[in-house]
């Protein structure tokens, strides 16, 4: 159909009511308007068509209601002020979904240059995330970029300069090549960055850009991401850092490009951005409660949702540092006597965590381990945040694995001397446990330049005996092949018929996976991602690590499953499903999986056995 005008002023009033263009200001809104046109849609007419090529226009609905189809099933229904199109227009993607007028529609069309920008935004982002209860957004048919290397969702054009560069003559570099950041190589595989939100700033500062070199006003070093990390978990990790841009290098180190947030956000199903701003506004632990008590009924419509077993527990970690994150700001009104980090342990930690997951965490502070008052400050801040995660549902580890044993807050000289010793002497006595649990620590609050204790762990190659040790730990945990319906069950109590997928299923992979990513010079990361980075290392065949990541996937989905249907049910969620509850195809996937880990597990040992690892 023909779009026609429509009066500015209108457009203009009609925008500002809806998200996110009340976050223009009035200049903006109206430049904005300016550009706007009508589409008058029949009922029953198409909007939009599945596999075309992706729009170049935004669509807001004006009057009437826009459903959305998908293998004949209405998948979604927008209303009024809601946006069409949004995301396969940011991905540059072909439409997965029909979009069909539900009776006589209007709807104001955008040019997409015009509102990339705003959707690159704050509000932009907020909006194109939503919230994590949010009904299914409709891009279904389109491959999801959360599950594709970011290496290969980059569009943006590569915009680089040396640190003598003026920030005018960069800014001059961004606008000719069409880019929202400018990239510095500084040497030894690190690089700067300058995005158009910085140049903002340093405009906002009354900084000289003629006479300012980059090297003045940029980040460095940046934050990078591997070009083969998956779209997901580099989107978790801008989302947990606040960074918008990354650049991407390649196996070698080489500069391949910048990735945006919106290249993956544009075409996610889901993110925690809307849950994660309400827990982030909360005034008081009370109301830090009430948000994080959305997260169960989130769970739920994400797997009803069909969403990704491993990005529902990427969103549950992510939320959960959420919690902790504002509890820390509660209990902290100043700044602490030391600077102080906490951190995530365990499955939060490597954002694998489900409705059972314990809460691991620990503390570091920099300066003297005998400082009383850093001491007591870490003791009465683990109290109070270990206290309000416990009422907004998050247990913490049974086993003392809390910020408030002390075993588990010290200054990071004491930490750095104790994995030290667990370096050169793992034999003493829980060194294998406590090493599992600090390689897999990451920052949750605090002073990121800190250093990072799991960084002591990366020579761990210089240490075969540790390396040995933790590989004999990791087979100490076999997954069940055998009696019950092919199955090792529990015999007694209220496990008694049961299969443990956590220590049978997951436990096995995981310490495998932590090994080897250790072995490969790797601390802190996703199971997934160990895998991945131990075969291309070679301390893993690659089929093996592939065996080990389908099956990681597959128990993941069923113990989330499991723990699903038992939040329906009002119960408590743990990892005890009975084999004769799983049809015959899930048992037969599962048994498969079990005896693929086990044939790992058992060339493993056969290696270390000969002393080739």
């Amino acid at each position: 159909m023909t779009p026609s005008p429509v009066a500015p002023g209108a457009a203009a009033e009609f925008l500002a009511a809806h998200p996110p263009f009340d976050a223009l200001d009035a200049a903006e809104l109206a430049a904005l308007a300016a550009l706007a046109e009508v589409e008058e849609h029949a009922a029953g007419a198409t909007v939009l068509a599945e596999g075309a090529a992706p729009p170049a226009h935004l669509r807001v609905v004006r009057t009437g209601a826009v459903e959305i189809v998908h293998d004949g099933r209405v998948l979604d229904l927008l209303g009024p002020g809601e946006l069409l199109g949004h995301a396969p227009m940011l991905a540059g993607l072909p439409l997965g979904f029909t979009a069909v007028a539900r009776g006589a529609t209007t709807c104001l069309r955008l040019p997409g240059p015009a509102v990339r920008d705003l959707l690159g935004r704050p509000a932009g982002l907020r909006y194109v995330t939503r919230s994590l209860l949010a009904p299914p957004r409709t891009d279904l048919g389109t491959p999801d970029p959360a599950q594709r290397p970011v290496g290969e969702l980059l569009r943006a054009p590569l915009c680089t300069a040396e640190e003598s560069t003026t920030v005018r003559e960069a800014a001059r570099r961004m606008t000719a090549c069409g880019a929202s950041a400018v990239v510095v190589p500084i040497g030894h595989g690190r690089v700067g960055i300058l995005t158009d939100r910085d140049l903002r700033t340093v405009v906002a500062d009354g900084v000289d850009a003629s006479a300012t070199p980059l090297r003045e006003a940029m980040t460095a070093p940046a934050w990078t991401a591997a070009a083969d990390r998956l779209g997901g978990e580099v989107l978790l990790d801008m989302l947990d850092r606040g960074v918008s841009h990354v650049p991407v290098l390649g196996a070698g180190g080489e500069l391949l490009g910048v990735l945006e947030d919106v290249d993956v956000v544009a075409a996610t199903t889901r993110s925690s951005v809307g849950l994660r701003t309400r827990i982030a506004r909360a005034r008081d632990v009370d109301e830090v409660v009430a948000a994080a008590r959305e997260l169960t009924p989130t769970i739920v419509a994400l797997h009803d949702a069909r969403v990704a077993p491993a990005d529902i527990a990427g969103i549950t970690s992510v939320v959960a540092d959420a919690v902790t994150r504002r509890l820390i700001e509660l209990a902290t009104p100043e700044a602490p006597p030391r600077p102080l980090t906490w951190l995530a342990l365990g499955s939060l930690a490597r954002r694998e965590a489900v409705p059972s997951s314990d809460v691991d965490s620990a503390l570091v502070w920099v300066g003297p381990e005998d400082d009383p008052v850093a001491a007591a400050h870490a003791r009465d801040l683990a109290a109070r945040v270990m206290a309000g995660l416990a009422a907004a549902g998050f247990r913490a580890d049974a086993n003392g694995a809390v910020a408030t044993n002390p075993l588990f807050a010290r200054s990071y000289e004491a930490w750095a001397a104790a994995a030290r010793s667990w370096l050169h002497d793992p034999t003493q006595e829980k060194a294998p446990i406590l090493v599992s649990l600090v390689v897999d620590a990451r920052p949750v609050w605090g002073a990121r330049q800190n250093p990072a204790v799991p960084d002591v762990f990366r020579d761990a190659r210089r240490h075969p005996d540790l390396l040995r040790l933790l590989g004999r730990y990791a087979l100490a945990h076999r997954p069940p092949t055998g009696f019950l319906r092919d199955f090792v069950v529990e015999h007694s109590g209220r496990r008694r018929g049961r299969l443990d997928l956590k220590r049978g299923g997951l436990v096995p992979i995981v310490d495998l996976a932590r090994w080897a990513g250790m072995a490969a010079g790797v601390t802190g990361a996703s199971t997934p991602a160990r895998l991945r980075a131990a075969a291309a290392a070679g301390t893993l065949p690659a089929a093996a690590a592939a065996t080990l990541e389908e099956a990681f996937h597959l128990v993941l989905g069923l113990r989330l499953a499991h723990q699903v249907d038992q939040l329906r049910a009002g119960e408590d969620p743990d990892d005890l499903v009975r084999p004769a509850d799983l049809s015959a195809v899930t048992r037969a996937s599962l048994r498969e999986a079990f005896r693929a880990v086990a044939s790992v597990q058992r060339r493993i040992s056969a290696e270390l056995d000969l002393g080739m690892r």
